[in-house]
């Protein structure tokens, strides 16, 4: 339940933040009157990402074990790829994203009065699909403990619940977010989470008969830290760590950890704006996050 909360708020702070800088830059630009078309692209936006999550949850059912295995790992390895892109991407362009909204505004306000809506579904939905398809994998990931995916999604969705609440706050001017910090932090837990979540999709095509080596145990620590124990779902629901792990599954999570995590250590450096005590303009992070 706390890793899904962690994802579900990550994430919908995302989608939140795209919200605030249409709203924010339509209102400052005296264009108050264009707002019903960005609430109707970010409705389609949830309408859409709400229908997928649907497709995920109940289309696979019916299906054989290895059908249901095999597409399970098939897209929880696909929602890795897109969380790693999402992870790197915030961490490479989170400074100029307000910019980059403000000018895809300028140029629909100009066309037709779909474009606005256009733009506005784009930028949340494609925060909506991501996150589903995430939260999909993860959940089902957390829940293979159990058997129960009840608790991972009212984690996920106490964890929207707060990014809704927290891009509220940003916009009325009563929170400011060091944005730049919070997403370093938490891109490098989701990195970890997705780890998780990719070891499980490489278990779920060993089990459909896809890869090999499902009974070549690398360690089995079940009866130190029992799947059922509070240590054993803590690990469970943060970092999807399985008490028996197969050597694929181990080898997978080494080669993805390793280098995601020095990459994206690397790109948070490079990113971070400088530090002088000449101009303290420059010690604005938490400034820019909340103005945009």
């Amino acid at each position: 339940m706390f890793g899904n909360y962690l994802v579900g708020l990550r994430e919908g702070l995302e989608a939140s933040l795209v919200v605030v800088i249409l709203v924010a830059y339509l209102v400052k630009s005296g264009r108050r009157h264009l707002l019903p078309r960005i609430w109707g692209g970010v409705a389609l936006a949830i309408i859409v990402s709400l229908g997928f999550g649907a497709l995920l949850t109940y289309g696979p059912r019916g299906l054989t074990f290895e059908a249901q295995e095999a597409i399970g790992g098939s897209l929880s390895i696909i929602a890795v790829g897109f969380v790693t892109w999402m992870v790197f991407w915030m961490a490479r362009s989170a400074r100029t994203m307000s910019g980059e909204l403000r000018g895809k505004i300028d140029q629909a306000a100009d066309g037709s009065w779909m474009a606005l809506v256009v733009v506005a579904l784009l930028a949340v939905g494609r925060e909506g699909l991501e996150t589903a398809l995430f939260l999909w994998a993860a959940t089902q990931a957390a829940a293979s403990g159990t058997g129960s995916t009840v608790a991972p999604l009212i984690g996920a969705g106490l964890g929207i619940l707060t990014a809704v609440v927290t891009g509220l706050l940003i916009y009325r001017g009563a929170l400011r977010l060091n944005l730049g910090r919070f997403f370093a932090w938490t891109g490098g837990f989701l990195i970890l989470v997705a780890a998780g979540v990719l070891s499980y999709g490489v278990h779920d095509l060993q089990e459909a008969g896809i890869l090999p080596g499902l009974n070549n145990i690398a360690f089995d620590v079940s009866d130190t830290i029992a799947p059922t124990s509070w240590l054993g779902t803590l690990l469970k629901g943060t970092l999807n760590f399985s008490p028996v792990t197969t050597w694929l599954e181990a080898l997978v999570w080494v080669l993805y950890v390793v280098p995601v995590m020095f990459l994206f250590i690397r790109t948070i450096r490079r990113t971070a704006p400088p530090r002088t005590s000449s101009n303290p303009s420059q010690h604005a992070p938490t400034s820019q996050g909340a103005s945009a």
